[in-house]
């Protein structure tokens, strides 16, 4: 009818309107693009047709003609919702943030109880980095629509990045319960119940979401990272590469394809991984950090072009801090100092074990301290950690801006890094310099590179002075040793030496497998065809998966290792003490270079297990010197690799000596400064307080 009236009546726009309107309707739009057109042609100031060009433009990908059109409908007639919103619709797609939500915030005074509104309203709050206001508007577009998936789904995506999963799972669920075959909801749950540790009911939500959407690429790369977590690591390189066979372009999945190789042992790989990510986003910055993570790890690798990449990453993350901090709060006068840590670790990790005897040391008379979460998880060590802090303020969510004020108004003296280019690590805040001293402690071995962090503490062992050039942070050294362990809460007895029983010595190592460079496996390699029938015992979450054993057997065999001197164990989900168990099968601890052991080693001393550690030419391979100078074990220091080979040889053939040790190690250690509290909170206040001195002079 409307072909036929344009045909007789060619003058005539209304014809042509309504032949438009039919052609879009049929989902025909290039087609209905021209009779619109004539239709404004013949009736310019028609504000419906123009509204509908808007939308047939829209639809044609034409998004700078349509918002053209939609605004001369608005300005014939300011009174229709709709064309307040697809033009909003449009700008929010251009990432046009505040001419959207201007956009938006017009409809809403002409129709008050608009969902779609405050749903998109919520997707442009979270991406300005307003996460609470974006949870607000979500659950108002559920008030007012509360079957409304879309915006369940959403709600749960801001729940997540504030560090409530729990919440998050809830919202993901209703999301699905209203449309069962919806899977992002599917994959956005199963990243949560990740983070949750609930990783068989993470694997069974991604895989339901790529039933339903075989070319889902986040769903790969949350399926590869549930994957990850679990140990399979040759499945979840097969998801990541899975997603960028459908998505090339994502520099997120390219790093967590890095770090899953890096986990294998390909390192050469994970830097390409990095790399390309970095091409892709050079401002993605936990691809940078992970970068000069892996870079500790490689055999071939020097400190000086570890620094030169560190330094490129602080140049970033300084320019992106556009208004850093030049004056502060902080009581000039204050007898009392405030110490804020910034940390994803407050919980069971070696962060906790270490920080947990120090902080019951310090005197909150003398030290007020800050606690800064970067991850919502928390455990029994979060629970005795917590009570300890005069504040607990997460930065779960927050911009890097929006933390960096957060801690400025709380008047620090010192702020410090307990992460370093670790995960969950937030050194981009540190740019914005929210304390007039900022230091890098423990978290990380290495510079991180971030000019606005003055210090990096340390001890004469892990840092001579010879390599102060390494890091841009000045060091500063603490008197004995710049770490304290706890001691574990379990009832566990010295065991007898292994060997007495056994009949031979196992050597041993339950360090992660990223440390078992090449030129590690071929040193140990060497010891183990010099000590006749000894064993190496090797224990660590990875060799839980059996290609992971096999490549471990395969790397001995190039030496003439059979397998049955080699004794390879997966960690799993053993508890604490469990774990600790594990060193009662070992006689002598072999430390890896270049990035030594540290919370096994001490955990092994604890156990009457001594460490075998050679000198090294950074701090990541100093480790096993301070914690072996501390724990009065200095004998057990080689100074090259043919004297690590010669003191292995020499220490295994005598059981007696080994047996005695053996038995009286753990007091040893337990009175030495790597175990007393005291003293370190005391050697720990001191340096803080000289820092605050010095900075008081300038």
């Amino acid at each position: 009818m409307s072909k036929e009236m344009t045909a007789r009546f060619p003058q005539y726009g209304i014809g042509w309107k309504m032949l438009g309107v039919l052609f879009n309707q049929m989902g025909r739009n290039a087609e209905a693009l021209g009779p619109m057109r004539n239709a404004i042609t013949l009736l310019p100031n028609d504000a419906e047709a123009h509204g509908n060009l808007g939308i047939i433009l829209n639809g044609l990908g034409m998004l700078d003609e349509a918002a053209a059109s939609y605004r001369r409908a608005i300005q014939l007639n300011p009174n229709v919702a709709g064309w307040y919103f697809n033009l909003g619709n449009i700008f929010m797609a251009q990432g046009k943030w505040q001419k959207s939500e201007d956009c938006y915030q017009c409809v809403l005074m002409l129709k008050a109880d608009f969902p779609e509104v405050y749903n998109n309203l919520g997707i442009i709050r979270k991406a300005m980095g307003q996460p609470v206001e974006a949870e607000a508007c979500y659950r108002r577009a559920i008030e007012i629509r509360p079957n409304y998936a879309d915006a369940y789904n959403n709600l749960g995506s801001v729940l997540q990045y504030l560090g409530r999963p729990v919440e998050a799972e809830v919202s993901y669920k209703h999301a699905i319960q209203l449309e069962p075959a919806r899977a992002e909801s599917y994959s956005n749950l199963g990243n949560t119940l990740q983070e949750l540790g609930r990783y068989h009911e993470a694997e069974a939500s991604l895989r339901r979401a790529l039933q339903l959407q075989p070319d889902h690429a986040q769903a790969y790369n949350n399926l590869g990272g549930t994957l990850k977590h679990m140990g399979r690591l040759q499945e979840a390189e097969s998801c990541y590469r899975r997603a960028l066979h459908i998505s090339p372009e994502k520099a997120e999945v390219h790093s967590n394809l890095g770090a899953t190789l890096m986990d294998m042992g390909r390192l050469h790989e994970a830097e390409q991984c990095y790399r390309e990510a970095l091409r892709i986003n050079p401002e993605y910055f936990p691809a940078h950090s992970n970068l000069l993570f892996m870079m500790n790890y490689a055999s071939n690798s020097n400190p000086e072009i570890g620094l030169a990449e560190a330094k490129f990453y602080g140049m970033k993350v300084s320019s992106k801090a556009s208004a850093k901090f030049r004056d502060w709060s902080c009581n000039r006068q204050a007898k009392r100092l405030r110490i804020g840590f910034v940390s994803g670790d407050f919980r069971q990790h070696p962060i906790g074990y270490f920080l947990e005897s120090v902080l019951k040391q310090i005197d909150p008379v003398s030290l007020e301290l800050f606690a800064y979460p970067t991850y919502h998880a928390a455990d029994e060590i979060t629970a005795r950690l917590q009570p300890r802090f005069a504040a607990w303020r997460p930065l779960c969510g927050m911009s890097d801006e929006d933390s960096a004020r957060l801690i400025h108004g709380d008047g620090l003296h010192v702020l410090i890094d307990l992460s370093g280019h670790t995960q969950h690590n937030r050194l981009p805040v540190f740019a914005w310099k929210p304390a007039p001293i900022q230091v890098s402690w423990q978290g990380y071995l290495a510079t991180t590179g971030v000019a606005e962090i003055d210090y990096f503490l340390a001890d004469p062992y892990v840092a001579p002075i010879r390599e102060a050039g390494h890091f841009t942070e000045e060091i500063w050294r603490l008197p004995e040793c710049y770490m304290c362990f706890t001691e574990p809460a379990v009832a566990l007895d010295v065991a007898p030496l292994p060997s007495l029983s056994t009949g031979c010595i196992t050597f041993g190592s339950l360090n992660n497998l990223t440390k078992m460079s090449d030129a590690t496996v071929a040193l140990w390699a060497q010891i183990l065809t010099a000590v006749p029938g000894s064993q190496l015992f090797l224990k660590t979450r990875l060799l839980s998966a059996s290609e992971m054993r096999e490549s471990v057997i395969r790397r001995y065999a190039q030496y003439g290792i059979p397998e049955r001197r080699l004794i390879l164990e997966g960690a799993g989900t053993l508890t604490r003490s469990e774990y600790l168990e594990s060193y009662r099968h070992i006689d002598i601890a072999l430390d890896p270079f270049p990035y030594a052991g540290c919370t096994t080693s001490i955990e092994g001393l604890w156990m009457g297990v001594p460490l075998l550690t050679k000198r090294g030419d950074r701090f990541e391979s100093h480790l096993g010197e301070t914690i072996n100078c501390n724990a009065g074990l200095a004998d057990w220091i080689a100074i090259d690799e043919d004297d690590y080979v010669a003191k292995a040889v020499n220490l295994s053939s005598d059981p007696e000596r080994l047996a005695s040790l053996r038995a009286g190690l753990r007091h040893q250690v337990l009175s030495s400064p790597l175990f007393d509290a005291p003293r370190f909170a005391r050697n720990f206040e001191q340096a803080l307080r000289g820092m605050w001195g010095r900075w008081l002079e300038r």
